[in-house]
């Protein structure tokens, strides 16, 4: 890119193209990135409006998750076979259309299904975000327009929650998914009038089968950890249901290995880069998917937060990390990436573990606050260099589907935390409900996490005991979602080794 001389040269057309790359995938990833955060904060809001269950209700995150963890796959080799600038907007246009189904949704199931389809839109447009970047910008540039494109990102998603949350508290739910539509609009404007098409491989096919192993695997594991955690439910069938979910995923690891034209090449993880920061995504995003979850249900429930007060605990974390991640690229092109990939999961692990006791305490200002900047921290020195790292550990050919891949693995882990981590936060909100008023313990037997049964008479004591029962439910979850936290940053220390500064 040119240097504008104090204002006066105008920019090269390459530089206008390279500037309305990044906004086109700024734009479109933000929804995704906002989307998840503003859903959790208008979980209790819908709860009761839908006359829900939490297994409906994790199941309104797991259906978008189940769709875009499976079709991402799928999203980032259909870019490289059919263009990435044709099926982002296709995405767009997708995800715009499906959130105003959502906002239509008079029923548990309906939103279920509309979330479905939303997760299809998100997993054409997401590995197109970060592939056209990679596609128009030179390696040695990358990292820093990724930087750009995760601090601007990381900005729009961060008042997402705050909007979203003040949205809630003065109107309908459904508002949170019809603010998507206008900024599709947009993004799909930007993207049509000032963005290329990239080469196109025309002989790529698509692995269909691959897709329907993978959402038949994913949606079997996901539905049988969803009902452990639902006490009415047949324990059994669904340890059976949540085993024939491996056992698929087996099938299509198998298949995978043997197709001629595979959704996710297992060739591309020959590479030891790209294979230990995928496994650092997996276990970070893991915790990270399931500490924020939960959550604003904890900070609601126990501690009488409004929508828009638990929304806004989002925004240190995510401010922080959108500064962050712009001097996080620029650190990686320089420096390399294994110190930051290292460090970065550490210091978010040590942010989840101190999650237990500030939602203990309840604190906005003196609790909350500095933890979730702690975790902005961790997470802001992380995130850039890992997607260089992706980027730059295969050829140029297959971006999109290696971005495509990066991206299943965190919304897989999102997935399975969401679905596992419901019968953590349940088994901790009974058992801190038994130690803490054994004589009220058989009230909560049916009792799950961030629900109170209507059949339970309400009084002081039980709200107190409910509010301690909350408490202790998630803060089980963040003391698991820190070990595996630090877990990923041994594979970080791993994901460079051959990689000089």
């Amino acid at each position: 890119m040119n240097d504008l001389g104090a204002g006066r040269t105008r920019p090269s057309a390459d530089a206008r193209t390279r500037t309305m790359v990044v906004w086109s995938a700024i734009l479109a990833s933000s929804m995704v990135f906002a989307d998840g955060a503003i859903v959790t904060v208008a979980m209790p809001q819908m709860r009761m409006s839908l006359q829900a269950s939490l297994a409906e209700m994790q199941w309104v995150t797991n259906a978008y998750a189940l769709t875009l963890s499976a079709f991402l796959l799928l999203g980032g080799a259909a870019g490289d076979a059919y263009g990435l600038r044709r099926v982002f907007m296709i995405g767009i246009a997708c995800f715009g259309l499906t959130s105003l189904w959502c906002g239509l949704s008079g029923t548990p199931g309906m939103l279920i299904a509309a979330r479905a389809f939303q997760g299809i839109g998100g997993a054409l447009l997401v590995p197109g975000s970060l592939a056209l970047i990679s596609a128009h910008f030179p390696k040695e540039a990358r990292g820093k327009a990724i930087g750009t494109w995760a601090a601007a990102s990381g900005i729009a998603a961060a008042l997402g929650p705050i909007l979203g949350g003040w949205l809630i508290d003065i109107g309908p739910w459904q508002a949170i998914f019809w603010i998507n539509v206008p900024i599709a609009a947009l993004a799909l404007w930007l993207c049509a009038t000032h963005v290329p098409e990239s080469p196109v491989a025309r002989a790529t096919a698509m692995d269909w089968l691959g897709g329907v192993l993978a959402v038949a695997s994913l949606g079997l594991l996901a539905y049988g950890l969803t009902a452990l955690g639902e006490r009415e439910s047949h324990k059994g069938f669904a340890a059976l249901l949540a085993l024939g979910g491996a056992m698929t995923l087996g099938l299509f690891i198998r298949h995978e290995t043997r197709g001629a034209a595979p959704m996710m090449p297992l060739d591309l993880f020959h590479a030891s880069a790209f294979a230990n920061v995928n496994a650092l995504t997996l276990l970070l995003y893991f915790a990270l998917s399931g500490a924020l979850f939960f959550l604003p249900t904890a900070l609601i429930e126990a501690h009488g937060y409004s929508a828009a007060k638990a929304g806004s605990v989002f925004l240190p974390f995510t401010v922080l990390m959108a500064v962050l991640s712009r001097l996080g690229g620029t650190m990686a092109d320089r420096f390399g990436t294994r110190m930051l990939l290292t460090a970065g999961p550490l210091i978010t692990a040590l942010s989840f573990a101190l999650l237990a006791p500030a939602v203990l305490h309840g604190g906005y200002w003196i609790a909350i606050v500095p933890v979730m900047a702690l975790m902005g921290l961790g997470m802001g020195i992380t995130v850039a260099p890992l997607s260089t790292t992706v980027m730059n550990a295969v050829p140029d050919a297959r971006i999109g589907v290696a971005s495509g891949i990066n991206n299943a693995v965190s919304r897989v882990a999102g997935l399975v935390a969401v679905a596992g981590l419901g019968v953590v936060a349940t088994v901790g909100f009974r058992r801190t409900a038994a130690w803490s008023g054994p004589e009220l313990a058989d009230r909560f037997a049916e009792a799950t996490f961030g629900a109170l049964p209507s059949s339970v008479a309400s009084d002081g004591i039980v709200q107190d005991l409910y509010a301690t029962a909350t408490i202790g439910g998630f803060g089980l979850v963040a003391l698991i979602c820190a070990a595996a936290a630090s877990a990923s940053a041994w594979f970080g220390s791993r994901s460079a080794l051959k990689e000089r500064p």
